[in-house]
């Protein structure tokens, strides 16, 4: 492919793909569109949510067997693209009261939800772990009897295995799986579990309607970062429950511990302080 594939992988010409495509027929419509449409969705540009696709990559496969687009053609057309604005980094977290007022909400909400919808988003809240993986949790990753969450392979390709606080278990076990093994199903397909992006338009449709804070499911892995930090847990066992990856030559090459201990000793912390924040009176306010 040349400078095409090069200009690809710089995320510009996702439109370029789309021209051409029309113009010669190809299949690869579907390909381009798709991305388009979730940006759309969640209201970003289609540039800055196209290239944090994993997908971009693979469609750089279907251009190279694509018959009829030449890299000419992509690149007469990618030359005329603005240029990829950079992702800016969200800084948006909850406040204690803000936590208070969704965690409420989504324990008694006000119209009809597909409960495993709060369910999953409250669970969130309650380990600040990523989206996808508490979306998808299977009774297989759950040990009861040790209140642990346990996960085989995760974002960044290690497993990841955290104590949950009393509170959210508690939560967990009064869930079912349904016959698929899945806490948190799909409403459409009960033998899949719901996408992250099902949840994330489930909160959005709920902040249009003004009955919870501004704040999305990302949010509040960021909000459980902070409030754990003001609960007294130290930013390396905050980073070590929430699997962020670990640069140091130490912990990459050397420590082999599995800091469950600490882990544990971090989430008794912060149940204390989730339920002494969820136990104070929450003034009613406009989100």
């Amino acid at each position: 492919m040349g400078i095409c594939t090069n200009r690809l992988l710089m995320g510009q010409p996702l439109i370029a793909l789309f021209i051409s495509a029309k113009r010669h027929g190809s299949s690869l419509l579907r390909h381009v569109l798709r991305p388009t449409i979730i940006a759309k969705k969640e209201n970003r540009s289609s540039f800055d949510r196209c290239w944090h696709k994993p997908a971009v990559e693979r469609q750089a496969e279907h251009v190279r067997s694509a018959p009829g687009i030449s890299d000419i053609n992509l690149f007469r057309y990618s030359r005329a693209l603005p240029q990829r604005r950079r992702k800016i980094a969200g800084t948006r977290w909850l406040d204690e009261a803000e936590f208070a007022r969704l965690y409420r909400w989504l324990e008694c909400p006000d119209a009809p939800v597909h409960p495993p919808y709060t369910r999953a988003v409250r669970i969130i809240m309650l380990t600040g772990q990523r989206v996808e993986e508490i979306a998808r949790l299977h009774v297989d990753q759950w040990n009861a009897a040790e209140r642990i969450i346990d996960w085989s392979k995760t974002k960044n390709g290690k497993p990841h295995a955290i104590p949950v606080p009393t509170l959210a278990a508690e939560l967990i076990e009064s869930i079912k799986p349904n016959e698929h093994g899945w806490f948190f199903s799909s409403a459409t397909d009960p033998t899949k579990p719901v996408s992250a992006g099902t949840l994330y338009s489930f909160m959005w449709r709920q902040r249009e309607r003004g009955v919870i804070p501004v704040v999305t499911n990302r949010d509040l892995r960021r909000t459980w970062k902070t409030l754990a930090g003001k609960a007294g847990i130290s930013k390396e066992i905050r980073d070590r429950i929430q699997n962020h990856a670990l640069h140091d030559v130490s912990s990459k090459n050397y420590d082999r511990w599995n800091y469950m201990r600490e882990k544990r000793a971090g989430m008794i912390t912060w149940d204390r302080f989730i339920r002494s924040l969820l136990a104070r009176k929450v003034p009613s306010q406009a989100a």
